[in-house]
């Protein structure tokens, strides 16, 4: 089962993708794709650490996101990748020729990855960006296109799609 947990930022998308995580069988599985490159991202990063329960496996993994999940997968339980938004800056940053062709391969090995898994359910968060201001710069347009990319490719794979709006889960797939 793979499911797709989206919306806007504040949302509550995590601690909706976490409720439905707790709701099915262990072990669980954090795969962390943030980087705690300033002070303020590190007490982002903290504060989801705190809201987590602590027999929950942690696995941290800025790049290799599908690797990291079929590693994570093999403990089988149901492993929750937080987010891949994040994770699709840091393949951004990374590499300066990272397109949305490039967004989309990953994304789909990502899918490939969730789907031959033991795991019982692989739940991904992301955040729907393309909702804005069309942005000012190349970078805020390729990363915007990316993130999009990546996100229509996960929602074509996933079983289940929700959209999270002010807290208010909207489940859009399965209709």
């Amino acid at each position: 089962m793979v499911i797709l947990v989206t919306g806007g930022s504040r949302s509550g998308k995590s601690q909706f993708a976490q409720d439905q995580a707790l709701r099915r069988p262990g072990p669980h599985t954090y795969l962390a794709t943030a980087q705690a490159l300033d002070d303020e991202m590190r007490q982002r990063i903290e504060a989801h650490q705190r809201q987590r329960p602590p027999d929950w496996k942690l696995v941290e993994e800025p790049w290799e996101a599908a690797s990291a999940l079929r590693q994570a997968a093999r403990r089988g339980g149901t492993v929750l990748l937080d987010c891949v938004t994040l994770w699709m800056s840091n393949l951004l940053l990374l590499d300066q020729g990272f397109d949305e062709h490039a967004a989309q391969a990953a994304a789909l090995h990502l899918v490939a990855a969730a789907r031959e898994t033991p795991a019982t359910t692989v739940i991904a968060v992301t955040n729907e960006v393309g909702w804005g201001v069309v942005p000012d710069t190349v970078l805020g347009r390729k990363f915007r296109d990316c993130a999009g990319r990546a996100n229509e490719v996960i929602a074509g794979g996933a079983d289940e799609v929700y959209l999270l709006v002010s807290g208010i889960p909207l489940r859009i797939k399965p209709k």
